[in-house]
């Protein structure tokens, strides 16, 4: 494998990383509030598909961009009222929020568009072109350094540098501002929150609309930047993915770059070699797609006793009187 090979996948990787790492840093906010999220694949389906719809229809994919965050943020209404005003079930939600975006989707896009369960495909100002960033075409034939900046680190489009802009940003709110220190505190203690005169309500309806946003622009980008459109069940499990690499980084936003990434590489690496000859053994194509859920199933298997999620999380707030 020469250099060139290794910047390819790990382009990919970058690639397929960043609607995870978009939707992890959803579940990140959601989560830290106290209100798990098993929704984020439901949302991020609603928004590619109407990202690619009025990307399709309008040509503009900036237009598709605000569709497709409305259409996440109205399901994260949604939940957020059934878990938070009616205090229901935090899981039960988010799986009926995923059910009704598997079906929602497909039963409009066809009624749109007769093109069976998708949107047209996408072309021209429709989609999010890489941005070549300065002195990218200078360097790139310098030994090393050019095709790490001119391939690896140039040449994606807006939404992967918002995602990888929004980690810093995450660790800063979170963590060093006042509405971070309430946010985790309304995770932790909400009961203290309250009685210091803070909205609890408030505190995880406004974390629910940041997951909706975030989850909004993963799901934009699978339609319009890295695909061309919207196609059935194009999330294929990402959500879950997402939670897994949240849970994986203990609810902290830079462990989460790294997990988001690390899925993102065996995704690419699965692309890139669909059959791998071990000599005694050629691991199949089947398999090799499977290996980024099953690294899902050993991560959730082997730290969801050691990651310690916040203390009030999945339990509704009830304000004593």
């Amino acid at each position: 494998m020469d250099f060139g090979t290794i910047i390819e996948i790990l382009d990919s990787a970058v690639r397929l990383g960043t609607p995870l790492l978009l939707a992890c840093l959803a579940g990140l906010f959601s989560e830290r509030a106290g209100i798990f999220d098993i929704g984020l694949e439901g949302k991020m389906l609603m928004a590619a598909f109407f990202s690619g719809a009025v990307a399709a229809v309008t040509g503009n994919a900036w237009l598709g961009l605000l569709a497709g965050v409305a259409g996440s943020m109205s399901l994260a209404f949604v939940h957020g009222l059934a878990s938070i005003t009616f205090r229901g079930n935090q899981l039960i939600s988010g799986v009926a929020v995923n059910f009704l975006a598997s079906g929602f989707t497909v039963l409009i896009a066809q009624s749109w568009f007769q093109q069976g369960g998708r949107t047209p495909q996408l072309s021209g100002n429709g989609r999010f072109d890489p941005i070549t960033l300065p002195g990218a075409d200078a360097i790139k034939d310098v030994p090393f350094f050019g095709p790490i900046y001119s391939n690896l680190i140039s040449g994606h489009s807006i939404l992967v540098y918002v995602a990888f802009a929004m980690v810093p940003i995450t660790w800063w709110v979170l963590f060093r501002t006042r509405f971070g220190l309430r946010l985790r505190a309304v995770g932790e203690n909400p009961e203290s929150v309250d009685t210091a005169g803070i909205s609890v309500i408030r505190m995880r309806y406004t974390a629910v609309a940041i997951t909706g946003v975030l989850a909004g622009l993963g799901g934009v980008y699978l339609a319009t930047g890295l695909a061309a459109g919207f196609v059935k069940e194009m999330t294929a499990g990402r959500g879950y993915i997402a939670l897994a690499a949240l849970i994986f980084a203990k609810w902290r936003p830079v462990p989460a770059l790294g997990a988001t990434m690390l899925f993102g590489l065996l995704e690419a690496i699965s692309n890139r070699y669909p059959n791998i000859d071990l000599g005694v053994i050629t691991l199949p194509i089947q398999f090799m797609q499977a290996v980024p859920y099953i690294l899902t199933v050993i991560i959730l298997a082997g730290f969801i006793g050691k990651a310690i999620p916040p203390r009030a999380g999945g339990q509704p707030y009830v304000k004593e009187r």
